[in-house]
């Protein structure tokens, strides 16, 4: 299990930037394309999401946590892995944030700093048939959903 403070990774990624409007879905997507290809589950946390936004919602092997404003993504992945107990072993941290690193490895968690984790992401997109580029012939599953939402109003 991966663990990752989202918004410490964004600026990271080339084409990615926190003033973007959509970056936390972005991420999201190339995270999606990652963890597809490499057979891993992510966990991706957010800070200052507001009070509607807030909540935990999956994109496929992506578990988005997006922290309502007045707490930090910070000290939701600390809590999530000092809850953990021993299973906090088996769990890395994406963060170049040192207090969250030395708070977590406090607890056996492994960490990596979001640069070289990008470098990861780079090589394992790279190797993909596609390029790690979405197939423009397969649908998201949103947009399975969108079109099944469609299709099943007409039935209503």
């Amino acid at each position: 299990m991966i663990f990752i403070d989202g918004h410490n990774l964004i600026p990271k990624i080339k084409g990615l930037s926190l003033s973007m409007l959509d970056d936390e879905m972005e991420l999201i997507q190339i995270l999606s394309e990652y963890a597809r290809l490499s057979r891993k589950k992510l966990e991706v946390f957010f800070d200052n999401a507001p009070t509607d936004k807030a909540g935990t919602r999956k994109f496929g092997r992506v578990t988005a946590h997006f922290v309502r404003q007045g707490s930090s993504a910070d000290d939701a992945i600390i809590q999530r892995v000092s809850k953990m107990g021993r299973k906090a072993k088996n769990v890395k941290i994406i963060t170049s944030d040192q207090r969250i690193q030395r708070q977590v490895q406090s607890h056996q968690a492994q960490t990596m700093p979001s640069e070289v984790f990008v470098k990861e992401i780079e090589k394992t997109l790279s190797t993909s048939p596609g390029g790690g580029k979405p197939d423009p012939d397969r649908m998201s599953e949103g947009e399975v959903d969108q079109w099944l939402n469609l299709f099943n109003k007409d039935k209503k």
